[in-house]
């Protein structure tokens, strides 16, 4: 046993959530602080609409990529859990299985996301001088997908081994690499929104080598065999049903940008999806601790459980949430006191500033319980749990979100005030969609 595994069982729970969530926290940071940069930059080299167009393609490419980390959850709760009882030989068949899942199913949505380029991109909100620029992030970007998925696969799975400071690097390398390819392709050689695909996609290939180098180097406890890529129905079975909860938040996600990018388009055009992208990104980039804790919580949770130390997982769920929530707390007053400053950062198009400064303060009003939420479901994930951790991600974007978005932007578009009603139902779409 490897003693970074052997670690999740005998060190104090709120000394190693710290050593498993910081890692994690600071691999989402880097890659979140490359999205938001990668908005900026857009932003102020391209324009305006370049933020809206890359907010459109989003959703579509990272629900593919999800499935890649659907599978890397789903199997690394299997992996912890069976180094937990010390069973190696079902870890690394899990593993094996991982990648062979992973490979066949992003490939093959990928295919059809690339034969429906030009249904999807109007249906997410392309529509208007956004299809043309939408379009060409779209196919670029598309093509590196698989990569993407077996990279978001492999950093679940490592870190479920008990190595995050590995899994921090493997985020850190794509979004270093996409900022520095930013520069080059947009700023110097001028290719715009050709320039903005080519570096994500090229910051996929970058990372995916430096994972296939780890494991080529034998770093890795787990050891894959070219037998482990054969399916084992009890395996895949597991492994799907548990992943199957971080798909469906995705899809649920792609879901509410499909029907939110389209209401804000009716209501004010181009510039409000432009406000929804930045706020976006915001609550990508602040919210890292929180995702952080929540990442290094779900193997601390499965390797114990495996362990059957229950006390140990109670005790971990607790502090996971109790860090969480002071975290999210000190992020709403944050933005409370700077929002004007941030929308600032991003364009200079004083209409979008006003806009953005307003609908963040209420977005963020929601931090607070996000913890609850996310460690609720991550926990039921990390003993095996499917259906509850299932009903807790569908319950908030599915079965409320979704149809309060549509009845208070049908109540209150509809209305004898015009347009200033029309501006509230905007902040009030935000308010939902983030809660």
């Amino acid at each position: 046993m490897n003693h970074s595994a052997s670690e999740m069982g005998i060190e104090p729970i709120g000394k190693l959530l710290v050593k498993h969530a910081l890692p994690s926290s600071l691999g989402i940071l880097v890659m979140s602080l490359n999205v938001l940069i990668d908005t900026i930059l857009v932003g102020h080299w391209i324009g305006p609409n370049a933020i809206a167009a890359i907010n459109i393609v989003l959703p579509v490419s990272f629900f593919v990529a999800a499935i890649g980390m659907s599978i890397g959850i789903g199997g690394g709760s299997i992996i912890s859990r069976s180094l937990g009882n010390k069973n190696h030989d079902k870890a690394n068949k899990t593993f094996g299985n991982q990648v062979s899942l992973t490979l066949i199913s992003t490939i093959f949505f990928m295919s059809i996301g690339l034969y429906s380029t030009d249904t999807l991109i109007p249906l997410f909100g392309g529509k208007g001088e956004l299809f043309d620029l939408a379009k060409i992030y779209y196919v670029i970007v598309m093509v590196g997908v698989p990569i993407l998925g077996l990279c978001m696969m492999s950093n679940n799975t490592i870190r479920s081994e008990g190595k995050p400071k590995i899994a921090m690097y493997a985020m850190f390398i794509p979004s270093v690499s996409n900022l520095c390819l930013d520069y080059l392709f947009i700023y110097e050689l001028g290719l715009g929104m050709y320039g903005a695909a080519l570096a994500t996609t090229l910051s996929y290939f970058i990372c995916g080598t430096y994972i296939l180098r780890f494991f080529l180097l034998k770093k890795s406890d787990l050891k894959l065999n070219i037998s482990d890529l054969k399916f084992d129905i009890s395996i895949v079975k597991e492994t799907v049903s548990l992943g199957f909860v971080t798909l469906s938040r995705q899809a649920a996600v792609s879901l509410t940008v499909l029907v939110v990018n389209n209401i804000l388009f009716s209501l004010q055009g181009e510039s409000m999806i432009a406000v929804y992208a930045i706020i976006s990104r915001m609550l990508m980039f602040m919210l890292f601790p929180i995702l952080g804790i929540t990442q290094g919580f779900i193997p601390i949770a499965g390797y114990n459980f495996g362990a059957k130390n229950k006390d140990r997982v109670l005790n971990s769920v607790k502090k996971a949430i109790i860090y969480s929530t002071g975290m999210a707390t000190v992020i709403f007053l944050f933005i409370y006191t700077f929002s004007d400053s941030v929308a600032t950062a991003f364009t200079s198009d004083v209409n979008i500033i006003n806009k953005t400064s307003d609908a963040l303060i209420l977005v963020f009003m929601a931090t607070p319980i996000i913890g609850i939420q996310l460690i609720g479901s991550a926990y039921f994930q990390a003993i095996g749990r499917a259906f509850p951790a299932l009903m807790l991600t569908l319950s908030r974007q599915v079965f409320f979100l979704i149809p309060l978005v549509f009845f208070f932007q049908k109540n209150m578009v509809c209305t004898v005030y015009g347009y200033h009603f029309r501006w509230r139902s905007c902040y009030l779409l935000y308010l939902l969609v983030f809660i």
